[in-house]
């Protein structure tokens, strides 16, 4: 992984399957208590009680029963039983800023729900493959003066790139368009000067 000027710290989360966007946690308002659960609603509760054991807050056992709770939870007022006491996570925004360097993230790494990308020379390389997401939708602003960008997705996640906007070069999506329940969704946004934005999905699954 090449090395990047100020990088913000990034929050340990996991992932499970998801499905269209509902409730969320971390300073965001939750919809009634009683409300019957999306799977989606689960992904956010799920990944504070794995950070907690990755933490130390949980042994094994209460982090497997926490897991079943959430898992079994059919309101959000039970799914809420599974992190009664544990600390919400702050909001995720990361910015990555280099002058001269090339920003380039692959294999096992952990994406914030907003990342924003700023570059006066150098390309941008993000595969989110095999990376680690938890959140259903997530936005990546990229703002680079000269330099390309490409952006490879999971298997069955869409991008949107209309908010993206280039000089001198081209964007190029090769993927989806619309939000799809259970998948990823990219919003893709920023400015590239003189340079190419390629989207495109992943050729085939990762290998462990």
């Amino acid at each position: 992984m090449d090395s990047v000027p100020h990088v913000e710290h990034l929050h340990r989360v996991a992932r499970s399957p998801a499905g269209h966007t509902a409730v969320e946690v971390s300073g965001q308002s939750m919809a009634h208590p009683l409300a019957r659960l999306h799977d989606v609603d689960r992904d956010p509760i799920i990944a504070r009680v794995q950070r907690a054991f990755a933490d130390g807050r949980l042994g094994f056992a209460e982090m497997e029963e926490r897991l079943e709770t959430a898992l079994s939870a059919v309101t959000r007022a039970e799914l809420a039983r599974a992190v009664a006491d544990l600390p919400e996570p702050p909001d995720e925004v990361v910015r990555l800023k280099t002058t001269n360097g090339r920003v380039r993230r692959t294999g096992d790494w952990q994406v914030p729900r907003l990342l924003r990308i700023e570059s006066d020379y150098g390309g941008v390389v993000l595969d989110l493959s095999r990376a680690v997401i938890a959140h259903s939708e997530i936005e990546i602003d990229l703002q680079l003066a000269y330099g390309s960008a490409t952006i490879v997705l999971p298997p069955g996640a869409t991008a949107n790139v209309d908010g993206t906007q280039t000089e001198w070069g081209s964007v190029i999506c090769k993927t989806a368009g619309r939000p799809r329940p259970g998948a990823l969704h990219v919003q893709v946004t920023g400015k590239l000067g003189y340079g190419r934005l390629r989207v495109r999905s992943a050729r085939r699954l990762a290998r462990a």
